[in-house]
């Protein structure tokens, strides 16, 4: 008798153990699915985030002193209002240059869709400068996020929100919705963005024209190739080959293309 009840013990724990296992990973399953994309923040949300910072090995800026360093070295790129967004009341102008990237496609896009420009109110954020209620796990000191203000019309608003989903479906950043005050957390996957970006400029046959810079440079006094190159993300034997340069020697008042990104990754 107790050999029996011993027996059907042991039969309902493994049938217990074996659904738990199922349901461990269908959890897990579904949470990897890029197909449920959703703009709700989530712990799993910012541990994707934070695997992304991870390895892409990005510093998790401390201080205003270390983000002025890594602007120096051409790890971030300045960020200036252009004619389809703008920024407001932004610290630190400063990002990875694939998140610029992204800045200069989606502003076009949403201003084509919408009429009006694209607002951003946040870029790099050191640690010494996080708000009181940002996450202690926010990857802003990364550089690779970016805070997007939520658009008053609703139309614009679906139109950027159904963007960000779709993006987030095809793994190349993890966007969520904010409540206070009302806006978009959007963590770029820096690498996956930028492939993403070569990938359908070239299927679709159209040009890269999403530099880094945006604009054309024009050469000034005392400026070298490489100072150039480091300023705007980039290096010196891509802004020498995408201008048929043979040498670095350059003279003020030359105009300089900055390539793309696209071309950088090709």
């Amino acid at each position: 008798m107790n050999t029996r009840l011993a027996q059907n013990g042991l039969a309902v724990w493994r049938i217990c153990l074996h659904t738990l296992i199922l349901v461990t990973s269908m959890v897990e399953m579904s949470a990897a699915d890029p197909r449920n994309a959703s703009l709700l923040g989530s712990a799993a949300s910012l541990d994707k985030q934070n695997k992304q910072a991870e390895r892409h090995d990005f510093t998790y800026l401390r201080e205003s002193s270390q983000l002025r360093r890594f602007v120096r070295a051409g790890l971030l790129v300045r960020v200036n209002n252009d004619a389809s967004f703008r920024l407001k009341d932004v610290s630190f102008p400063y990002i990875r240059p694939e998140v610029k990237l992204f800045i200069e496609r989606l502003s076009r896009q949403y201003q084509r869709a919408c009429g009006e420009q694209l607002v951003i109110t946040s870029l790099t954020r050191p640690v010494s400068h996080q708000p009181r209620n940002a996450s202690p796990r926010s990857v802003h000191p990364t550089g690779m996020a970016l805070d997007l203000r939520r658009p008053t019309n609703a139309n614009c608003r679906s139109w950027l929100e159904n963007t960000l989903l779709y993006l987030e479906e095809q793994s190349v950043l993890e966007a969520t919705r904010e409540r206070s005050p009302p806006h978009y957390h959007v963590a770029i996957f820096a690498g996956d963005y930028a492939e993403y970006v070569h990938r359908i400029t070239k299927k679709r046959g159209e040009p890269d024209n999403s530099t880094i810079s945006g604009l054309d440079y024009t050469v000034r006094a005392k400026d070298t190739v490489w100072r150039i190159a480091r300023q705007h993300g980039t290096t010196a034997t891509v802004i020498l080959r995408a201008n048929n340069l043979r040498s670095s020697a350059i003279y003020p008042g030359q105009t300089l293309k900055i390539p793309g990104l696209g071309d950088v990754v090709q």
